[in-house]
Protein backbone atom coordinates (compact mmCIF):
# COMPACT_ATOMS: atom_id res chain seq x y z
CA UNK A 1 0.00 0.00 0.00
CA UNK A 2 1.24 3.61 -0.64
CA UNK A 3 1.77 5.92 1.69
CA UNK A 4 -0.24 9.49 1.04
CA UNK A 5 1.76 12.77 1.33
CA UNK A 6 0.85 15.96 3.88
CA UNK A 7 -0.80 17.48 1.13
CA UNK A 8 -2.76 14.93 -0.35
CA UNK A 9 -3.65 13.58 3.35
CA UNK A 10 -4.88 17.37 3.98
CA UNK A 11 -6.94 17.24 0.13
CA UNK A 12 -8.75 14.58 1.15
CA UNK A 13 -9.49 15.27 4.32
CA UNK A 14 -11.00 18.53 3.19
CA UNK A 15 -12.87 17.01 0.56
CA UNK A 16 -14.79 14.88 3.33
CA UNK A 17 -15.69 17.32 6.08
CA UNK A 18 -17.01 19.17 2.65
CA UNK A 19 -19.17 16.48 1.55
CA UNK A 20 -20.05 15.67 4.74
CA UNK A 21 -20.93 19.40 5.18
CA UNK A 22 -23.13 19.42 2.05
CA UNK A 23 -24.79 16.01 2.70
CA UNK A 24 -25.38 17.37 6.28
CA UNK A 25 -27.38 20.61 5.14
CA UNK A 26 -28.89 18.92 2.25
CA UNK A 27 -30.28 16.55 4.65
CA UNK A 28 -31.41 19.59 7.47
CA UNK A 29 -33.32 21.35 4.56
CA UNK A 30 -35.02 17.94 3.17
CA UNK A 31 -35.76 17.58 7.14
CA UNK A 32 -36.45 21.12 8.51
CA UNK A 33 -36.77 22.90 5.15
CA UNK A 34 -34.29 25.78 3.75
CA UNK A 35 -35.35 28.55 6.22
CA UNK A 36 -34.32 26.18 9.43
CA UNK A 37 -31.83 24.59 7.95
CA UNK A 38 -29.94 28.17 7.13
CA UNK A 39 -30.44 28.70 10.56
CA UNK A 40 -28.98 25.74 12.12
CA UNK A 41 -26.43 26.10 9.31
CA UNK A 42 -24.82 29.55 10.76
CA UNK A 43 -25.29 28.73 14.10
CA UNK A 44 -23.31 25.48 13.46
CA UNK A 45 -20.26 27.06 11.32
CA UNK A 46 -20.25 29.38 14.21
CA UNK A 47 -20.12 27.04 17.15
CA UNK A 48 -17.67 25.12 15.36
CA UNK A 49 -15.49 27.99 14.66
CA UNK A 50 -15.40 29.31 18.31
CA UNK A 51 -13.64 25.87 19.18
CA UNK A 52 -11.54 25.60 16.23
CA UNK A 53 -10.20 28.93 17.25
CA UNK A 54 -8.87 27.18 20.53
CA UNK A 55 -7.60 24.35 18.68
CA UNK A 56 -5.73 26.47 16.08
CA UNK A 57 -4.04 28.53 18.90
CA UNK A 58 -3.05 25.76 20.82
CA UNK A 59 -1.30 23.90 17.73
CA UNK A 60 0.61 27.25 16.70
CA UNK A 61 1.77 27.44 20.10
CA UNK A 62 0.00 30.89 20.48
CA UNK A 63 -1.63 32.39 24.23
CA UNK A 64 -3.99 34.30 22.46
CA UNK A 65 -4.23 37.47 20.23
CA UNK A 66 -3.83 41.03 21.57
CA UNK A 67 -2.99 42.58 18.56
CA UNK A 68 -3.21 43.42 15.17
CA UNK A 69 -0.14 42.09 13.92
CA UNK A 70 -1.06 38.51 16.44
CA UNK A 71 -4.16 38.40 14.23
CA UNK A 72 -2.41 38.99 11.12
CA UNK A 73 -0.03 35.56 12.53
CA UNK A 74 -3.26 33.45 13.41
CA UNK A 75 -5.29 34.21 10.38
CA UNK A 76 -2.06 33.21 8.44
CA UNK A 77 -2.08 29.92 10.48
CA UNK A 78 -5.69 29.23 10.65
CA UNK A 79 -5.46 29.40 6.63
CA UNK A 80 -2.90 26.64 6.54
CA UNK A 81 -5.28 24.54 8.20
CA UNK A 82 -8.80 25.37 6.64
CA UNK A 83 -8.46 26.31 3.60
CA UNK A 84 -8.57 23.78 0.89
CA UNK A 85 -7.40 24.19 -2.94
CA UNK A 86 -11.30 24.46 -4.30
CA UNK A 87 -11.45 27.69 -1.76
CA UNK A 88 -10.64 30.78 -3.41
CA UNK A 89 -10.67 33.37 -0.74
CA UNK A 90 -7.98 35.65 0.01
CA UNK A 91 -7.79 38.00 3.84
CA UNK A 92 -6.05 41.55 3.09
CA UNK A 93 -4.90 44.02 5.83
CA UNK A 94 -4.91 46.86 3.78
CA UNK A 95 -4.42 49.50 6.88
CA UNK A 96 -4.15 49.24 10.73
CA UNK A 97 -7.17 46.91 12.13
CA UNK A 98 -8.70 46.24 8.87
CA UNK A 99 -9.23 42.86 7.73
CA UNK A 100 -10.82 42.10 4.11
CA UNK A 101 -12.08 38.82 3.34
CA UNK A 102 -12.44 38.46 -0.42
CA UNK A 103 -14.52 36.05 -2.46
CA UNK A 104 -13.60 35.85 -6.05
CA UNK A 105 -15.59 31.93 -6.33
CA UNK A 106 -18.01 30.20 -3.37
CA UNK A 107 -17.58 26.91 -3.29
CA UNK A 108 -20.82 27.24 -1.17
CA UNK A 109 -22.80 29.32 -3.61
CA UNK A 110 -21.69 26.62 -6.38
CA UNK A 111 -22.74 23.55 -4.52
CA UNK A 112 -26.04 25.46 -3.78
CA UNK A 113 -26.65 26.59 -7.10
CA UNK A 114 -26.20 22.75 -8.58
CA UNK A 115 -28.55 21.79 -6.20
CA UNK A 116 -31.09 24.83 -7.37
CA UNK A 117 -31.34 26.22 -4.19
CA UNK A 118 -29.19 29.55 -4.58
CA UNK A 119 -32.04 31.96 -4.29
CA UNK A 120 -32.89 30.63 -0.80
CA UNK A 121 -29.02 30.24 0.24
CA UNK A 122 -28.35 32.43 3.49
CA UNK A 123 -24.40 32.66 4.04
CA UNK A 124 -22.74 31.17 6.19
CA UNK A 125 -19.14 31.39 5.41
CA UNK A 126 -18.88 34.43 6.78
CA UNK A 127 -20.01 32.58 10.12
CA UNK A 128 -16.42 30.88 10.61
CA UNK A 129 -14.97 34.13 10.75
CA UNK A 130 -17.24 35.95 13.30
CA UNK A 131 -16.61 32.64 15.30
CA UNK A 132 -12.96 32.62 15.27
CA UNK A 133 -13.13 36.60 16.13
CA UNK A 134 -15.58 36.12 18.80
CA UNK A 135 -13.58 33.12 20.30
CA UNK A 136 -10.38 35.64 20.20
CA UNK A 137 -12.17 38.04 22.44
CA UNK A 138 -11.26 40.89 19.12
CA UNK A 139 -14.57 43.06 18.83
CA UNK A 140 -14.98 44.39 15.11
CA UNK A 141 -17.83 45.29 12.89
CA UNK A 142 -18.14 44.13 9.52
CA UNK A 143 -19.67 45.65 6.15
CA UNK A 144 -21.49 45.40 4.28
CA UNK A 145 -24.05 43.79 5.89
CA UNK A 146 -25.79 41.43 3.95
CA UNK A 147 -29.16 38.91 4.16
CA UNK A 148 -29.40 36.41 1.98
CA UNK A 149 -25.94 35.28 -0.61
CA UNK A 150 -23.86 38.41 -1.72
CA UNK A 151 -22.34 36.23 -4.78
CA UNK A 152 -25.81 35.12 -6.01
CA UNK A 153 -26.82 38.65 -5.44
CA UNK A 154 -24.47 40.96 -7.05
CA UNK A 155 -21.99 38.71 -8.40
CA UNK A 156 -18.96 39.59 -6.24
CA UNK A 157 -18.83 38.63 -2.48
CA UNK A 158 -16.15 40.78 -0.18
CA UNK A 159 -16.39 41.86 3.87
CA UNK A 160 -14.65 44.66 5.27
CA UNK A 161 -13.73 43.90 8.68
CA UNK A 162 -12.88 46.60 11.25
CA UNK A 163 -11.34 45.13 14.59
CA UNK A 164 -11.42 47.14 17.74
CA UNK A 165 -8.28 46.15 20.21
CA UNK A 166 -9.07 48.50 22.38
CA UNK A 167 -12.25 47.47 23.80
CA UNK A 168 -13.97 44.56 25.09
CA UNK A 169 -15.45 41.72 23.66
CA UNK A 170 -18.98 42.43 22.60
CA UNK A 171 -18.98 42.10 18.25
CA UNK A 172 -21.47 42.83 15.72
CA UNK A 173 -21.43 41.30 12.80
Amino acid sequence: MEQLEDGEVKRLLHKGWMTHDAMWFQHCALECGMEKANIINRAAVRSMARIEAKRILKAFGLAGIESFDELKAFMEAAEQVVKAEFMKFTVEFPEENLMRVNMPRCFALDGMTRAGLAGQYQCGIFERFWGWLEALGIPYEASPRVEGCMMHLKGRCFRDIRLDFGKAAGAVA
